[in-house]
């Protein structure tokens, strides 16, 4: 073999290697924190506080993760992934470590709202954003859509454990443990990666960063005067408002609808799994389909999710459960790497990390609003349905941009 075959060959195994470690971060970082779901109805029994009390907290956290992210963004630019990940990774299981020992509400807003919002921050996808684009091009949206399917594959295994360890030892110790895996992770992280070779990025890439790096392209200000960077943020903030008024209490939902816990969380969990499905290949579907195409049937599918969900409601039933977690499923993570994508594509430039950070935030703003604005809904109507009905006019408004705007309407 030649030598320029030998260090194709060996450029390619630490792409693939840049692109694992993503994924298997995001999945380690946002999986835990996304735990909360499952520790709200033993935090609602043992303290007696709220149920829009206890989501607000959750809605901190994903308020913290977005407006984190620009910053996140040049501390990575500054400091390098290693200590962007080891950060983050140390910072969040401090905070599970802690809540385990926690009484006071006040408490756990600044830990599992503020300290886990920042650790999964830097653990998410502006860090891994920055380490693909140094290594992929032409395949950079099927990698992103790689890497975020470990959000998906977070949920599948650490909410079901989060829940088998509620239901052993009780939700203190599972803190702890959960803690515990994070600070091991973060160890390994900072002493057993090769981060001097996947900070460097491909070779031929740098060359053209540097090519690049006078040329003029979008700007923040520019990209804030277009009418795709507005539809891009309508589309992410109004998406996550609707699925997280649904998310955050899904698994209390499903308990309150008559099903045992360990069945709520797997059923979470599932849901889980088929969104990693549907990420990794949103992507390929994109590209056939087209962006528009792809991204409505998303929408019709979630909504028709919810449908079920308020059927359940009314009469639950395992074959109810069964057709929501797989239509809802399968739909759930078509939008968010598609959306990332026609950023990164359509702001093209050396100020692309900035412009997606803002955009990014509004995403996570979103998942805040319809997270509080779920607990405020069930708290006042003392159900879910009304919930469920507001979720569904959040879809509508996060379509409308594909088909009103009429740059997405024909990107491709």
């Amino acid at each position: 073999m030649s030598r320029e075959a030998t260090d194709s060959a060996q450029l390619q195994r630490t792409a693939f290697a840049v692109l694992a470690t993503c994924f298997l971060l995001n999945m380690l970082g946002r999986g835990i924190g996304d735990t909360y779901s499952v520790f709200l109805k033993p935090l609602e029994a043992e303290f007696g506080w709220s149920r829009s009390s206890l989501t607000s907290v959750y809605s901190l956290y994903l308020l913290i993760n977005g407006f984190a992210a620009p910053f996140v963004g040049m501390a990575f630019d500054r400091v390098g992934p290693r200590w962007a990940y080891t950060t983050g990774l140390v910072v969040l299981g401090g905070a599970f470590l802690l809540a385990g020992s926690l009484d006071r509400l006040w408490q756990f807003y600044l830990l599992v709202g503020v300290s886990v919002g920042i650790g999964v921050s830097f653990t998410g996808m502006v860090p891994s954003s920055g380490l693909l684009s140094r290594w992929f091009r032409a395949r950079l949206s099927t990698a992103l859509g790689v890497a975020y399917s470990g959000f998906g594959v977070g949920s599948v295994v650490f909410v079901p454990l989060a829940q088998v360890l509620i239901n052993r030892i009780q939700w203190e110790n599972a803190y702890r443990v959960l803690g515990g895996i994070l600070l091991v992770a973060a160890l390994i992280v900072a002493l057993g990666l090769p981060w001097t070779r996947f900070r460097a990025g491909h070779p031929a890439y740098r060359i053209d960063a540097q090519r690049g790096e006078g040329a003029a392209g979008w700007t923040l200000r520019s990209a804030l005067k277009s009418r795709m960077y507005w539809a891009l943020a309508q589309a992410f903030f109004c998406t996550s408002v609707a699925m997280f008024i649904i998310l955050v209490q899904l698994v209390v939902f499903l308990i309150d609808a008559g099903f045992p816990p360990l069945t709520a969380a797997t059923a979470v969990g599932f849901v889980g799994m088929l969104s990693a499905m549907s990420v990794m290949g949103s992507g390929f579907l994109s590209d056939r389909f087209g962006v528009r195409q792809t991204v409505s049937a998303s929408f019709l599918g979630t909504a028709t999710g919810m449908l079920l969900l308020i059927a359940l409601a009314g009469s639950p039933s395992g074959v109810l459960l069964v057709a929501f977690v797989l239509v809802f499923g399968l739909c759930m993570g078509v939008r968010g790497p598609i959306i990332s994508s026609v950023c990164a594509k359509h702001f093209a430039g050396p100020r692309v990390a900035t412009i997606y950070g803002t955009i990014y935030a509004t995403n996570a703003l979103g998942a805040a609003c319809g997270s509080l604005l779920g607990g405020v809904l069930h708290d006042l109507t003392d159900g879910y349905r009304t919930g469920f009905m507001c979720s569904l006019g959040f879809i509508v408004l996060a379509a409308a941009p594909f088909w009103a705007v009429k740059a997405l309407r024909n990107f491709r």
